[in-house]
């Protein structure tokens, strides 16, 4: 990815509703911290966020004190090997998808 990683906050249809870029080296539930204030502010009736286990951690815990929301991680069951459709999880990969299709939005060439 060239140094970058991307968080999305997407809607049940995957539509893109807050997007925060920055250095690979800082850590998820960092680039989380940053992100999800601009989405209380924006939406503030989104009550009940689900994340990967790259947010789990402190991060839920912060989220529920300082924004008064929920953030549930969504994990792969461990019995399964390889892809697998994960709950909520697949649809802001499809949407990460959908990006990743033009060109000028990638990382690298």
């Amino acid at each position: 990815m060239c140094g970058r990683k991307r968080h999305l906050v997407v809607d049940v249809l995957g539509l893109v509703l807050a997007v925060q870029v920055h250095a690979a080296n800082i850590q998820d539930r960092d680039g989380a911290r940053a992100l999800l204030p601009q989405l209380g502010a924006a939406f503030p009736s989104i009550l009940r966020l689900w994340a990967d286990g790259g947010y789990a951690g402190k991060l839920a815990e912060w989220v529920t004190t300082e924004l008064q929301r929920t953030l549930e991680i969504v994990r792969r069951p461990r019995e399964k090997k390889g892809f697998a459709v994960v709950g909520w999880r697949w649809i802001v990969e499809r949407t990460f998808g959908w990006l990743n299709r033009s060109r000028r939005l990638r990382a690298c060439s």
